[in-house]
This record gives structure tokens, C-alpha cells and sequence, in this order.
């Protein structure tokens, strides 16, 4: 890439929370992970370099109305309060999977099979439906999980047993959270699910950087391609859509490269 950067290259520093590591930290609100509430919290600032952009802003997570987080004035953050805010309501006419303690137990996707059959191809068969229309309508889990022991405080990100069964998910259906509902904070949960956090009672949601990075170019390298077969329009502003909501954005010269190869 120009000057020798690779645009795929993003650097995060922050000031607000130290991990047992020593590398910084990302955050993400806490949003609908259980037991927790969502939360709109101020970031630390956070250094952000992508190829040779480099931007320096005040950091406060809430979600816009594409599902993007919007990203106040130093000012506006600094004025605010720091107030617990509901949940915000799944996007309307959505799709809902709704999976319960057992089926987590026995690693069963049948629920996830039943919705999404109609819309994957299988060898042999046409699809039922459009998969643009996961797109317009989004997906989002009803977890019916149960704690065994009352004063156990964890989150459902941090049952084993839960994450375990998205692992398997996230490997049958890798292209999944581009279709979630990110504004009711589908995408956030389904991060925490398969990349290292920790949760912390100020800060929410906070994510090991390496971690959510490789998961992020992950999903770029899988969803990418995905979108273009299915002749989405401008699937690199889709891509880059999904990827803001976690804080990333990827430099048109990366989507450049992959189409060159």
C-alpha cells in the first residue's frame, strides 16, 4: 500500500481501563447480555490509525439509526452525564431466533437451521428466499438461559457453555453478523461471544484489542466476498457500516487489494 502501510494495519490506544496484558484496551458498551442493562458510556480517547489516516476523538458509544455508533464532540461528552439507558428496541419486522439452555447444552443450531434454510443455498437446491432480505430485516437471539445459581453474576458472554454453541454457529454461518440487528446491540453480544473481554461495572463491555482485531478482519475476508455474490450494492460501505459499530473502518485501499487478487 502507499508509503509502505498496510491498510488493514489499526491501532488502538486508551487511556480509560488496563487489562491484566499489556496491551490497551477497546470498549464496547454493555449492552443486552443477559443480566446487564445497555449502556451509553464515554471511551477514553482512543488513537485511530488506518493506513495514513489518523484521527484522534473523544469516544461515546451510543447507536444511530443505521446502527452505527455515533461519535459526539469532546464538548458534547464532557457536558454529559454518565446515565444507564435502556436497551434500544429491536429493529421492527426482524428476525428472532430463539434458543434455550438446552439446546445450548447439546450444541444444537436447529433453531438457526429452521430460520435460515429458506435463504442459504444448499447443494442442490435453489433458495427459497431472497438473502438480501436478512439484510433489510436483520437477525437478533431471544436466549432463554437460566442460571443455576442465583448469586452467580456472570453474563451470558461469559458461560462457556453459551460461547461454545456460537463458536459452532459462527463456523456454519460465518457471514452471520452482517445480517444481526446491530442497533438493538445483536453484533456487540455476538463479538463478546467469541472474542476475549472483560466485563467492568463503569466501562461495560471491554474488549481485548488483538482479539477483536483479528476478529474483524476475520469478518472482512469472509463477508466481503459473501456480499459481492450476492450482488449487494456498494458492499464495501456495508462491510465498513458493520465494522463501525465496534469501532473499526477500512481503508478503501484494502478493498482495492482484495479485488486485485
Amino acid at each position: 500500500m502507499a508509503d509502505g502501510v498496510p491498510c488493514s494495519r489499526v491501532l488502538f490506544t486508551s487511556r480509560l481501563v488496563n487489562l491484566p496484558s499489556s496491551s490497551p484496551s477497546v470498549c464496547i458498551p454493555r449492552t443486552v447480555f443477559g443480566r446487564g442493562t445497555f449502556r451509553s458510556i464515554p471511551f477514553s480517547r482512543v488513537s485511530l490509525k488506518i493506513g495514513m489516516l489518523k484521527h484522534i476523538f473523544k469516544l461515546q458509544c451510543s447507536y444511530g439509526p443505521l446502527g452505527n455508533i455515533d461519535f459526539p464532540s469532546l464538548e458534547e461528552e464532557e457536558q454529559a452525564d454518565r446515565v444507564v439507558s435502556p436497551a434500544p428496541p429491536p429493529t421492527e419486522g426482524r428476525i428472532d431466533i430463539v434458543i434455550n439452555k438446552s439446546m445450548i447444552e447439546q450444541l444444537d443450531l436447529s433453531p438457526v437451521h429452521a430460520v435460515l434454510k429458506d435463504y442459504v443455498h444448499q447443494t442442490g437446491h435453489k433458495t427459497l428466499q431472497d438473502p438480501k432480505e436478512l439484510l433489510r430485516r436483520t437477525v437478533g437471539f431471544v436466549i432463554q438461559y437460566e442460571w443455576n445459581d442465583p448469586y452467580d453474576m456472570r453474563e451470558l458472554s461469559e458461560m462457556p457453555d453459551v460461547r461454545l454453541w456460537f463458536v459452532r454457529l459462527d463456523a456454519m454461518y460465518p457471514w452471520l453478523p452482517v445480517v444481526l440487528d446491530w442497533r438493538a446491540g445483536e453484533l456487540a453480544r455476538y463479538a463478546a461471544m467469541l472474542v476475549p473481554h472483560q466485563m467492568k461495572k463503569k466501562e461495560g463491555l471491554v474488549f481485548n484489542p488483538e482479539g477483536l482485531e483479528l476478529f474483524v478482519m476475520s469478518k472482512l475476508f469472509t463477508i466481503y466476498p459473501w456480499l459481492q455474490k450476492l450482488k449487494v450494492t456498494k458492499p464495501d460501505a456495508k462491510v465498513n457500516d458493520m465494522l463501525r459499530v465496534l469501532g473499526y473502518s477500512i481503508d478503501a485501499g484494502l478493498f482495492k487489494l482484495l479485488e486485485s487478487q
